[in-house]
């Protein structure tokens, strides 16, 4: 048996090799800056005539107070709606003319904004969120109209989904002390006493071309993508903008819980664990050896937690671990489970096995022939999301506004293949403690009667 495990990982291996050749050769990226502050990045994908252009803003709901939480993603709403030179969804319109897909996102950490359309029609996609960027209207009837379409997705996305809600909860709980606590789409009271003299604000205080990232791949030349940049971006001014501090969590808060009876059919598990991310790491590898734990953990079919835990023991119905080594601060591991209630499993007894799974893994580390067929799922993964010209863009956007560098996109790979079965026991040794530890049971209503 051991053999064929052998054997399989050799043939994975093998096949992927040329996939990691391939992502190994950096592709052409160029970085520049306009005299008012705005970074450009434009990276060269020429295996088609399509492009993407992205303009990401530093701020997010990290970035808010209590009591004016979902700004950042109101406003997000709000820049669809008119400029001086356009109505409401008249960019939209030009750029679906076109045949061009578009769309913006808001996270903890940046707000986004995106076209994909044709090579030569990047210069409509630059005039239009430039003239955005200049000289957004925010009218209050669309805000008026706008807050309640927000108020609805809070609802339809959140509130009427026990799972959203249970997570969004522990979140709440699990970040004590940095803005990471702070849904995107803000608390319902706030949304209910939002007006539109607070997103002007926002808007004044964030938007700015010296507090944005311009990133453009595809079918383009650095020479083209900064004239054009020049001529539509260059002449909005730059303003004052007050950096953000870092979102930094207490490194080991106490173990805190949290009990919640939600309209759901099934009880289920949350377990975090507060650490850091790359932004905020002084060991890089603990980092990318988190990575590859979650991976271990929940990469497929052959994972710890499907493997022990779900077909073996039968103790769950269902199991995950995840973490975003990407955030502007620190960072979560989370692991999630819901038990096997046709077994009569109960949420202690599933909590108590994820404990041993990473007991184990700071007993005793991975063999080299695990965690290299863990790694090369991993390293698979990402090069695949690199096939997309979206993805490439979403990476570098994502690196350089929570404070790292594009760069790290053409090295991650090697530092991936750099961490080592005693990296894997050093990192779970080191942060999964009681005293980083929140944990979140969650039970169908009717079992609180």
């Amino acid at each position: 048996m051991k053999h064929a495990i052998i054997r399989r990982a050799a043939v994975l291996l093998g096949f992927f090799m040329p996939l990691l050749a391939l992502a190994a050769e950096p592709q052409p990226t160029h970085e520049f800056s306009l005299d008012n502050g705005l970074k450009v990045i434009v990276r060269e994908d020429h295996r088609a005539p399509v492009v993407v252009s992205q303009l990401w803003y530093k701020v997010g709901s990290s970035y808010e107070q209590p009591g004016s939480t979902g700004l950042s993603h109101a406003l997000e709403h709000m820049m669809f709606k008119g400029t001086a030179k356009l109505g409401p969804g008249e960019g939209s319109r030009i750029l679906r003319e076109l045949g061009a897909e578009e769309n913006a996102f808001t996270s903890d950490d940046y707000t986004a904004y995106y076209q994909v359309l044709s090579r030569d029609r990047l210069e409509v996609a630059f005039e239009l969120e430039a003239d955005r960027l200049a000289s957004l209207q925010l009218p209050v009837d669309e805000f008026v109209r706008e807050i309640e379409v927000i108020k609805e997705e809070r609802r339809l996305r959140t509130d009427d989904r026990p799972g959203s809600l249970a997570y969004e909860r522990f979140k709440a709980m699990a970040y004590p002390a940095s803005g990471y606590h702070i849904p995107t789409i803000g608390w319902m009271a706030d949304l209910q006493r939002m007006n539109i003299d607070d997103l002007r604000r926002w808007y004044q205080r964030w938007y700015a071309p010296n507090n944005a990232t311009l990133v453009v791949v595809g079918d383009v030349t650095r020479d083209e993508v900064e004239r054009l940049a020049k001529r539509h971006f260059g002449p909005i001014p730059a303003r004052e903008i007050t950096p953000a501090k870092r979102p930094l969590e207490l490194a080991e808060p106490g173990e805190r819980r949290l009990t919640l009876h939600l309209k759901t059919q099934l009880p289920s598990l949350l377990m975090g664990f507060n650490v850091p991310s790359l932004s905020t790491v002084d060991t890089p590898r603990d980092v990318h050896a988190l990575r590859l734990i979650a991976a271990l953990l929940d990469g497929g079919y052959s994972a710890r937690l499907a493997a022990r835990l779900e077909r073996g023991a039968e103790l769950v119905s269902g199991a995950s671990a995840w973490y975003n080594a990407f955030n502007r601060g620190d960072s979560l591991f989370i692991l999630s489970a819901t038990p096997n209630v046709q077994k009569q499993r109960s949420l202690e007894q599933v909590e108590a096995g994820l404990w041993a799974q990473l007991e184990e893994l700071k007993k005793t580390p991975p063999s080299a022939s695990e965690l290299q067929r863990v790694r090369a799922q991993v390293i698979a993964g990402l090069v695949y999301e690199r096939d997309s010209i979206t993805q490439q863009a979403t990476t570098i956007g994502t690196l350089e506004t929570v404070g790292l560098s594009w760069r790290l996109m053409d090295q991650e790979l090697a530092d991936l293949e750099a961490v080592t079965p005693a990296d894997i026991q050093k990192a779970a040794r080191t942060y999964f403690t009681r005293s980083r530890l929140a944990v979140a049971h969650v039970f169908p209503e009717e079992a609180a009667q």
